[in-house]
């Protein structure tokens, strides 16, 4: 496997714009001055990735409390995330970037092990960014079921 840029705790994090999933622009620099959740997932409405959606969307009031903005970016179409949006009933943007250059700068899009095999693909990712927009985690290769109340844990969030 090739050696991809990773973001690591300390970096200052890449300022992006992508449409949500009603095509309004939302740019990571329009929530300076608070935390950022920033998670990168492959698709919307798979089994995973719906799962990962509907904890974030159920920890949402909570994290909010505790000042953190949640972002959710994946490559899919927005068109797909209006659908996903709506059928599990989100409450934070999802963002489109189909042509994969946030993931891509982001370290999020690569290469991958998948059942054994290496492919090209979304690398499920989570950045928690403090008010300055420095990352203050940065987790790779995390896993759908069970991140959401790990990330909490790890903010001293989880009761």
């Amino acid at each position: 496997m090739t050696e991809q840029k990773r973001l690591a705790t300390g970096d200052q994090a890449p300022d992006f714009t992508l449409p949500d999933s009603e095509g309004n622009k939302v740019s990571l620099s329009d929530f300076r001055g608070r935390s950022v959740v920033v998670y990168f997932y492959p698709a919307a409405s798979t089994p995973g990735c719906t799962k990962q959606a509907c904890d974030f969307r159920d920890n949402l009031a909570e994290l909010n409390d505790a000042g953190y903005q949640v972002l959710g970016v994946s490559p899919d179409k927005q068109e797909k995330l209006a659908t996903f949006v709506g059928n599990e009933e989100l409450t934070f943007p999802l963002l489109s970037d189909p042509e994969k250059t946030v993931l891509t700068e982001w370290g999020a899009f690569g290469e991958k092990k998948n059942y054994g095999r290496v492919v090209q693909g979304v690398i499920r990712s989570t950045f928690v960014i403090d008010p300055e927009g420095t990352i203050v985690k940065a987790l790779y290769n995390v896993r759908a079921t069970g991140h959401v109340a790990k990330l909490m844990r790890d903010l001293n969030l989880a009761s």
